[in-house]
């Protein structure tokens, strides 16, 4: 199974100071060299973590694959187009909400969703669809051209998992049925290190993108290594401060 991991709240401290650290760029190359499989990063139209700039330098330093997360804003669909990521993840949008809240809608009129695929398709990259583990919706996606694969919203399970399985029942049926149905599977939303081992032993679900757990892992256990470096520093310097004359 692939890993990808999502670096987008490594942009979201970041843009909390609007500096130039923590580095997106340079956290996707800590995760490579850790053992992950891909990048993945969320280009919003609102910008609130991931910038155009951060996606230019991750397309020419990710030595994996790079996996762009987008809507169907044009800017976004031109860049995505240009670059031409290995991969590009079409997700639906809502500028009030905090995070992706639920998979595409694809029961209404899909036909700006069904041109952007074929447009990414058509230069290259690999379309998938961001859906909720619903097999009329699996259908749906499985008919549009240029769609391979579905990442299949794994948020109810995170949020029931302690109390209940109905959400894990769901995403075992939908994963059998969109691999039958010729779409390659994918899963992601609200996955941690407690959660993630049942959805990970689901054999048709090839690849997990992963992001704010590890992001907040990494704060927390690297926490007291980066206290240290700073108070070294400190120390260093108050030593080799010189003497006032008396």
């Amino acid at each position: 199974m692939r890993l990808y991991v999502n670096v987008d709240h490594v942009a979201t401290v970041r843009q909390a100071r609007r500096t130039d650290e923590p580095d997106p760029v340079e956290a996707a190359s800590r995760c490579e060299r850790a053992g992950a499989d891909g990048i993945t990063v969320h280009l919003r139209e609102d910008r609130r973590h991931i910038q155009d700039d951060d996606v230019h330098r991750l397309a020419r330093a990710v030595t994996t694959v790079l996996n762009l997360e987008l809507a169907t804003s044009e800017d976004i669909v031109q860049l995505a187009c240009a670059l031409r990521p290995h991969q590009a993840t079409l997700v639906p949008e809502r500028r009030q909400e905090i995070t992706t809240e639920g998979g595409l809608d694809l029961s209404g009129d899909t036909g700006r969703l069904a041109e952007v695929a074929g447009r990414l398709a058509d230069v290259g990259i690999r379309v998938s669809l961001f859906i909720d583990p619903d097999v009329p919706t699996i259908d749906r996606a499985a008919a549009m051209h240029g769609v391979a694969a579905i990442e299949l919203h794994t948020g109810e399970y995170a949020n029931t998992y302690r109390t209940a399985d109905t959400a894990l029942h769901r995403l075992l049926a939908a994963s059998a049925h969109a691999r039958a149905a010729g779409l390659a599977v994918h899963a992601g939303h609200g996955l941690t290190y407690r959660n993630v081992t049942p959805v990970a032993a689901i054999g048709e679900i090839e690849e997990l993108n992963i992001g704010h757990s590890i992001v907040s892992r990494a704060i927390m256990h690297g926490m007291e290594e980066a206290v240290r470096e700073m108070r070294r520093l400190v120390d260093v310097a108050r030593v080799d401060q010189p003497k006032a004359s008396p």
